[in-house]
């Protein structure tokens, strides 16, 4: 409401600029003039969607500043004269200062092809011929640059100071001050271009594409990678590759990252390993540094895979992003890779029974290294730490999928209802609502139920949730006495923990049918649509000696993650060690 209010002001402003100054009623103009700008500066700082549905229906930045300009240079027309030498100043001025706009901007665009479009993007690799330019002010350039814009204040608006003179816009104080704020606005945006100017020519070298490229693959060659760790995918996939970065870190063979998206360098996790982001696919084959890799290790399941796939000699490994009783978890897509890595044993079932086309021959189980920092025990808490960790609702129309559209909210009304003998732990997947809208409605419902059921200061008792990077989803296993999740690789990663586990049945399937379908399950409490399970559930972890299915739950993490000995980042590396001497030999044997 407050934005189409300020809306609505903002263009009825403009007829009413146009009016006052053919009319001509310069205090009139001065006034209005002033909302305008005044509503301009209210809508950039509390309704910014507003002001981007203008810009798609052609009333953008620069039409709305440029009328208050056209409307500025009528009001002098019709009191000055339009033979009137402050006439003919005005019009050469901002001609000036738009002449001087266009320069800037075409300088922005050349830094940002410098700077941040380059066709190798790094982090930790050295290459001082590439050493990062620093960019210009962010006043200058890119989105914020259009700030500059709001330069026309100085004339426009001192031409409207100048109306409410005696003299109006015709006098010569109103010429004067208008003429003050004419060669202010020429002066700061030749000071901009002058800024930008020499940025760029400090940035000229990164211009050179061939020479770019050039300098990384020499970087590249020198620290000679065996193992490449490929990812692709919009940024809120990125914990896919995240979750590797530490195991990738402890591995005995050099190990290099290299990502497809410019947007992910920035945001992937810390790491010391070298990081290569190239987006386009040509230079990625033509990237002579990768060839003594001869293993690839993929994350996820992409279009883009193939340009990396296609590489002869190189070993295609897919070590995925958790595995779990879901579809994703025994993808067709998976055998055009040479080997299929999983946790455990119930992986390899999983891929046997769905019959896709991965052979059991291809099949490794090397553990869940990323799992070695789980504990066994709770945070201590008086009251029961539940975790409520909702997978997304996937890319079709399964209603089963995910709890959250049909049993979320009132999963976490009944938990709030439980205090204070339950504190809560909400994560969601990073891609909740992507795809359905539901989802997305249902999760700021939860968000608003624990907001106001948590008053600011409880401490550490305290509900929570986290939506971001941080708590780590294992920090949250180990804050939490008991999971409620759907069926995902949430709940394989949890078995590590040996503590209860709850998963929802949202179909209301008769309980062995449900864990036949899904075996990550057998060890869990199933709860059903109704909720009806629900205080049961929550009583268990409070069982003295261990609960009913602590038994299972031994059972299943060995099934689920393979055996504790060796530690799974040992079977890993050994894996990896593995597979990259085998592909060392059938390139020999070729040769």
């Amino acid at each position: 409401m407050r934005g189409a209010i300020l809306a609505g002001v903002l263009l009825l402003s403009f007829p009413a600029l146009m009016v006052t100054a053919l009319y001509p009623l310069p205090v009139a103009f001065a006034l209005v003039v002033t909302v305008s700008y005044g509503a301009e500066v209210a809508a950039g700082r509390l309704a910014r969607p507003v002001l981007d549905r203008l810009g798609r229906v052609h009333l953008g930045l620069s039409v709305r500043f440029l009328a208050r300009e056209i409307a500025a240079v009528l009001l002098v027309a019709r009191t000055a004269g339009a033979g009137s030498r402050w006439f003919v100043v005005l019009c050469g001025g901002l001609l000036l200062v738009h002449a001087l706009r266009v320069l800037r901007a075409g300088l922005a665009l050349y830094l940002d092809r410098c700077l941040n479009r380059m066709p190798v993007t790094t982090r930790n690799i050295e290459a001082p011929e590439l050493r990062s330019r620093a960019g210009p002010p962010r006043g200058l350039a890119g989105r914020c640059g259009a700030r500059l814009f709001s330069i026309d204040v100085l004339p426009v608006g001192a031409i409207a100071a100048g109306a409410l003179t005696g003299g109006g816009a015709s006098g010569p104080y109103s010429a004067a001050l208008g003429g003050a704020g004419l060669g202010a606005a020429v002066a700061l945006q030749a000071t901009a271009v002058l800024v930008l100017l020499l940025h760029a020519w400090r940035a000229a070298p990164l211009s050179n594409r061939d020479r770019v490229i050039a300098a990384v693959d020499r970087r590249v060659q020198a620290y000679r990678p065996e193992v490449i760790f490929y990812f692709s995918g919009p940024p809120t996939a990125l914990y896919q590759a995240t979750m590797w970065l530490d195991t990738l870190a402890r591995l005995s063979r050099r190990t290099i990252i290299v990502l497809r998206e410019r947007e992910l360098l920035p945001l992937l996790g810390p790491t010391s390993l070298p990081v290569l982001c190239v987006p386009s696919a040509i230079d990625l084959m033509n990237l002579r540094g990768l060839d003594s890799a001869r293993l690839a290790l993929y994350a996820s399941n992409v279009g883009k895979n193939i340009h990396l796939l296609r590489v002869p000699g190189l070993r295609s490994v897919f070590v995925g992003h958790g595995d779990s009783d879901k579809e994703a978890s025994f993808n067709p897509f998976s055998k055009v890779y040479d080997e299929v890595w999983v946790a455990g044993p119930a992986g390899r079932d999983r891929y046997l029974r769905a019959q896709v086309g991965v052979r059991d021959e291809d099949i490794v189980e090397v553990g869940r290294p990323q799992l070695s920092g789980v504990r066994e025990s709770g945070p201590g808490l008086p009251a029961v730490s539940v975790l409520y960790a909702p997978t997304w609702e996937g890319w079709t129309d399964d209603l089963f999928h995910t709890s959250l559209i049909t049993m979320g909210p009132r999963l976490v009304r009944a938990l709030l209802a439980h205090v204070p003998a339950v504190r809560l732990i909400y994560k969601p997947h990073p891609l909740t609502g992507e795809r359905d809208p539901r989802a997305a409605t249902a999760h700021r419902k939860i968000v608003e139920m624990i907001r106001a059921a948590s008053p600011p200061g409880d401490g550490a008792g305290s509900h929570q949730v986290v939506t971001g990077p941080e708590p780590h989803l294992y920090d949250c296993f180990n804050d939490c006495d008991l999971l409620i999740s759907d069926i995902s690789s949430v709940v394989a990663d949890f078995v590590a923990s040996g503590k209860p586990y709850a998963v929802t049945n949202v179909a209301g399937m008769a309980g062995h049918v449900f864990r036949e379908r899904y075996p990550s399950a057998e060890a869990a409490y199933l709860l059903g649509p109704d909720l009806w399970e629900l205080p049961s559930i929550l009583a268990q972890p409070r069982h003295l000696g261990g609960d009913e299915l602590a038994g299972a739950r031994r059972r299943m993490k060995h099934y689920l993650l393979g055996p504790d000995h060796p530690d799974a980042m040992t079977r890993f590396d050994e894996a990896v060690n593995r597979a990259h001497d085998m592909a060392t030999l059938n390139g020999t044997l070729r040769l």
